[in-house]
């Protein structure tokens, strides 16, 4: 009896394995439920600093979207930061053909935040040249502008390099372009650096700097690759799509 009772036992343990490894593998891809498919940019703003600028923050990590009167007259940006949301407003009233420069003003945790923008008049070189981020002394804030036949994407995730380091990765890229960037921060440091820069190829990611490897493939909202840096280390990254 005994012997029996140890075997049923046995059979139920391998059946219940079976039918979890079977509900994992079932387990449907990550997608991003708020993400657009389609540019927010309008095409009356391509050449102008009027328009859609999105990118990345790392420390910790999140994403960013700037709205210049893209619709209007209203200049707005949207902040996600470790999941929490922060609504910023402009200081300055955009004038035409002129640069745009401001800061963005918004509240985390009830003390103040504050971003300072600036783009040129027809759009170039948008940057965010400071930052205030209650809780992320440290934040770094990449960003470009989307057109409105390039759709730009964000995307945050983690890397792991068998140096040993671990660290966080975000990119920002334009599969109707082919182009994508990335910034990484190694866990416990206060500074951020790029982490590549190159073209996409049938969903690839391909890095001119590390001997056009391909650093990670898209698959839908996921980014996920393996590849070997100028130190012969294997990195491996791991992204979702956020914006």
């Amino acid at each position: 009896m005994k012997k029996l009772q140890f075997l049923l036992a046995v059979a139920m343990m391998i059946s219940f394995a079976g039918c979890k490894k079977s509900s994992d593998s079932n387990t449907p891809p990550y997608t991003c439920a708020t993400c657009v498919h389609t540019p927010d940019a309008k095409a009356a703003n391509d050449a102008s600093s009027k328009g859609v600028y999105k990118g990345v923050v790392i420390g910790s990590s999140g994403t960013i979207m700037f709205d210049i009167a893209n619709n209007g007259t209203g200049i707005t940006a949207i902040m996600i930061i470790d999941g929490v949301t922060v609504n910023l407003t402009a200081t300055v009233t955009w004038q035409p053909g002129a640069a745009y420069l401001t800061d963005f003003i918004g509240t985390l945790g009830g003390q103040p935040v504050v971003i300072h923008f600036t783009v040129g008049a027809s759009g170039q070189s948008p940057t965010v040249t400071s930052a205030n981020i209650p809780g992320h002394p440290n934040a770094t804030l990449n960003i470009i502008k989307e057109t409105s036949s390039g759709l730009v994407e964000c995307f945050e995730g983690s890397y792991h390099s068998t140096k040993p380091e671990d660290g966080t990765i975000n990119l920002i890229l334009s599969r109707t372009l082919g182009t994508w960037l990335g910034f990484a921060r190694p866990n416990g440091a206060t500074t951020s650096g790029t982490a590549g820069t190159g073209t996409i190829v049938s969903n690839n990611l391909i890095d001119p700097s590390q001997n056009n490897q391909v650093i990670g493939t898209l698959s839908g909202d996921n980014l996920n690759g393996s590849f070997l840096d100028s130190n012969g280390k294997t990195i491996t990254i791991t992204c979702h799509r956020s914006l």
